[in-house]
């Protein structure tokens, strides 16, 4: 991990910056398999899984055979593992769901909103280097909660053909039971623009890598909406010297084994706890089955230190992680001073991966830097809110003179008569 010293902020940028890519190159790659998969459907989908991913399909469907062959194999301490989990996350969502609440603004003009899920929506669950089986319970929860009426998800098969018997299980005890073998930017355009096996949908959701990221920003220049542009994994960890070392080395590798592309920053005002996290990263990550993967990352990624934790905060807040640990003595008063991040994770026993997994938060979250301006998924992503108005005789005699005036200083003479002609009825009645 490179190391910088009380960095001036005009040096703040350079040291933020995310792993890079061609982003035009890329965009045409993308268009390219957009455009194929719009075109010829399900055999470009089927192409592309064989090109990108080696595996040959007859199919892209899972089977209801496969479904229950999932259930079967999926190990029965797992099986206890993702009920848990689907509990906590369950708990946690169905307290965001908004009921309808009527207003009154002036006498006789009462105004509320509805919650209206989105009918069709597709859930993007990676698979390329671990199945993870913990992003069906993310989405397909608060899909659910929210009252989607068609949910489907595509992820990427294994070698063989199949899909991970915890995707699987995952899929089934959420409810879904519309599982697509594709992964990559041919999944994207599947969901987008609908096949002769995969429903078009109105909103995607889930995390990617960049050919994901990329697919799911092209089809939101269209009619298909998205839930963010979450790119490659990261997290920032900002610690004192109170916190153990091998704590916060084991929860920066825990974000860097997801990829060569995921960054991992730490942000500290212990000049100790940088120099002794060196030697326990390297410690820990020779135990680590994915340690290639991690160690890509950190060579990516940097150590920060200040000698306050005022500047830590700005720094911090500035940078808007993903996913944000605060290991310090007074972490929950430094946690109300944050204002961009994804998901803040406070205190020494608060390790990310619980969020990632179990506690009941969501795990859909911005990344590069989007925290500044988006939110993570949550009930709310999946469901559109109408306004709605009703007027009385007296509520629009209170009303209606304002918005006479407001119209014709904007010239809309069209909107003034909308409202003069109710009004002189009513006048006219007495």
């Amino acid at each position: 991990m490179r190391f910088y010293n009380n960095p001036v902020k005009e040096e703040w940028p350079e040291i933020m910056k995310r792993p890079g890519f061609d982003t035009y190159e890329l965009r045409d790659k993308v268009q390219e398999i957009l455009d194929h998969v719009k075109s010829e459907g399900d055999q470009a989908v089927m192409e592309f899984t064989q090109r990108f991913d080696g595996v040959k399909l007859s199919s892209t469907e899972v089977s209801k055979e496969e479904f229950n062959q999932a259930e079967k194999s999926c190990p029965q301490e797992l099986k206890k593992a993702i009920q848990v989990a689907k509990n906590n996350i369950e708990a946690f969502h169905k307290v965001q769901f908004e009921e309808k609440k009527v207003m009154e603004t002036m006498p006789g003009v009462k105004c509320w909103r509805k919650c209206s899920p989105i009918q069709k929506v597709g859930l993007y669950v990676p698979g390329g280097s671990a199945p993870l089986f913990s992003t069906v319970l993310m989405l397909a929860i608060p899909a659910q909660i929210a009252g989607c009426s068609e949910i489907v998800i595509t992820t990427p098969p294994q070698k063989d053909g199949s899909i991970h018997h915890a995707v699987l299980y995952a899929a089934k005890l959420c409810g879904v039971t519309k599982v697509v073998k594709a992964g990559g930017v041919q999944a994207i355009a599947a969901m987008a623009y609908g096949t002769e096996t995969v429903p078009g949908v109105y909103k995607i959701f889930g995390p990617g890598n960049q050919y994901v990221t990329m697919a799911k920003q092209l089809v939101s220049f269209e009619n298909t909406a998205i839930d963010m542009p979450a790119g490659p994994s990261e997290v920032a960890v900002i610690a004192d010297d109170q916190v153990p070392v091998s704590f916060v080395a084991s929860d920066l590798l825990a974000q860097a084994e997801h990829g060569s592309d995921s960054q991992v920053l730490l942000i500290t005002t212990s000049k100790k706890l940088s120099e002794e996290i060196e030697e326990e990263l390297d410690r820990q990550l020779k135990k680590l089955p994915r340690a290639e993967l991690a160690s890509k990352a950190l060579e990516n990624s940097s150590t920060v230190y200040f000698d306050s934790m005022d500047e830590a905060l700005r720094f911090s807040n500035e940078y808007a992680p993903e996913h944000l640990i605060i290991s310090a003595s007074n972490n929950v008063d430094l946690g109300d001073r944050i204002t961009n991040a994804g998901s803040v994770f406070l205190g020494n026993y608060t390790p990310e991966s619980a969020g990632d997994y179990a506690s009941g938060t969501n795990h859909s979250l911005p990344t590069n830097g989007y925290a500044r301006n988006y939110s993570g998924v949550s009930v709310d992503s999946f469901i559109k809110k109408i306004t709605f108005q009703k007027i009385s005789q007296e509520g629009l005699k209170n009303l209606g003179p304002i918005v006479e005036i407001m119209a014709e200083a904007e010239g809309l003479q069209a909107h003034k008569n909308a409202v003069s002609i109710r009004l002189e009825q009513l006048n006219s009645e007495g």
